[in-house]
């Protein structure tokens, strides 16, 4: 019973609970946006007032209910750019913002003739065993026994 407690008490289980309830919150809220705000505004543009719902066709005596599908492909889409343009977009701004890339520092650099990457301190290419100049700055291995 104790390692289950602790295995509920964790870090990463309790993230994922709060993260699925609040997603649940944030996806009704977001249904609902579209639901009463966008649908109907799409709606009102192809003259159906927002109920695609109710649209069909027959084909030999079976009625097929595309208006269904159509409002569930607008809802995807508005759903989607609602959480693109509110959500993603503004943390990745903000992400680029308080926190700067950072560039790796360079540990190698290209034989000039066989154009492989060989280490900054290397004086002689691993792969084509040509003579590299070393470089300024980079301190260089004596050989052992010297």
């Amino acid at each position: 019973m104790k390692g289950f407690r602790s295995f509920l008490l964790r870090g990463n289980v309790v993230d994922l609970a709060v993260g699925i309830v609040v997603g649940t919150a944030f996806t009704a809220v977001v249904n609902g946006f579209v639901k009463d705000f966008l649908t109907p505004i799409i709606g009102l543009v192809g003259g159906s007032k927002g109920d695609f719902n109710k649209h069909t066709f027959s084909v030999a005596g079976t009625t097929f209910g595309y208006g269904d599908f159509i409002g569930d492909v607008i809802s995807f889409v508005l759903i989607a750019a609602v959480v693109y343009f509110c959500v993603v977009l503004p943390i990745n701004t903000l992400h680029t913002r308080l926190i700067p890339k950072q560039v790796a520092p360079v540990t190698t650099k290209d034989c000039p003739e066989c154009l492989s990457a060989v280490p900054l301190a290397a004086t002689r290419c691993a792969f084509c065993t040509v003579e590299l100049a070393p470089r300024q700055g980079v301190p260089q291995q004596t050989p052992v026994g010297s």
